[in-house]
């Protein structure tokens, strides 16, 4: 079964997003738990966490399909030590949010290497802010999102990826979110079925569907390899509607959180409505 949805706000609390989710007709969700471009925040309170598990229940998602995303400020690859220990600790802190909330996973971008170090030491320090984050909490699964390669970011290429699941001790508490937009500008086509089957198929060999966790679907603005990270509402990109026509029926992407970021949130509940027709009977 599909669960789609969209990243919605959590302006006023978290314990809104799941009723945003809701007036949209998700069936899965993202979110913020807190400011995504400050580093601290304010502790949940228990009248917040208390709201936000009534209300995923009021719009009857599962926390198995609520897919958090991190603050865009850590960077668990950081070049430089006091500014690693400081993603470390904002990483382990958004991790124990998401078991405030009973939430399963923690979706974020690997990091970057600054051009101050190599692309395989980065990756493994990434490893290993995961190992250490891991170490200290219980319950969520480390969720990295593939990226665009837009200036020094890693995770664009598979075996980044691989590279970085590799090195984590605890197989169990990490996965892997595709997102198609960074996919695609990372130099993987997904625009018909044919290419579809390729990429899918080096995504399997190298990293393997065992660590899909979730996606996001977006089309694209920039073109094929561009390495640029632009999103677009579905079939008004470089990527078109066959691809994710194709997500929508391969049991390969069943029962994980599927997230829409395209650029216009108006549209969202009919790009929703869209792609569950896509669902051949």
């Amino acid at each position: 079964m599909k669960y789609v949805g969209a990243h919605v706000s959590a302006s006023g609390g978290v314990e809104n997003a799941p009723l945003n989710a809701k007036a949209i007709a998700a069936k899965a969700f993202a979110l913020f738990t807190k400011n995504q471009r400050q580093w601290l925040a304010k502790p949940l309170t228990e009248k917040s966490i208390n709201a936000f598990k009534i209300n995923l229940a009021k719009a009857g998602i599962t926390a198995e399909h609520v897919l958090p995303h991190d603050s865009y400020l850590i960077n668990l690859g950081h070049p430089e030590a006091e500014p690693l220990q400081k993603s470390r600790s904002a990483f382990i802190d958004e991790i124990q949010r998401c078991q405030q909330l009973g939430l399963k996973l923690l979706n974020f971008h690997p990091g970057s290497h600054l051009k101050k170090i190599s692309e395989d030491d980065s990756l493994d320090r990434v490893a290993e802010s995961i190992n250490i984050a891991l170490d200290k909490t219980d319950g969520v699964t480390a969720v990295i999102e593939n990226t665009a390669g837009q200036g020094t970011n890693l995770g664009y290429r598979f075996e980044h990826l691989a590279h970085i699941i590799n090195k984590v001790e605890d197989k169990s508490r990490v996965g892997v979110c595709l997102d198609t937009c960074h996919s695609f500008t990372a130099g993987y086509d997904l625009r018909t079925t044919t290419a579809c089957d390729k990429s899918f198929a080096e995504f399997e060999t190298i990293v393997g569907f065992k660590y899909l966790r979730g996606m996001h679907l977006n089309d694209s603005k920039p073109d094929l390899g561009t390495r640029v990270d632009r999103h677009e509402s579905l079939g008004k990109g470089k990527i078109g509607l066959e691809c994710f026509r194709y997500i929508m029926n391969d049991a390969r992407f069943d029962n994980i959180p599927m997230v829409l970021e395209t650029v216009n949130p108006d549209i969202w509940p009919d790009e929703i409505s869209l792609l569950y027709s896509m669902i051949k009977d």
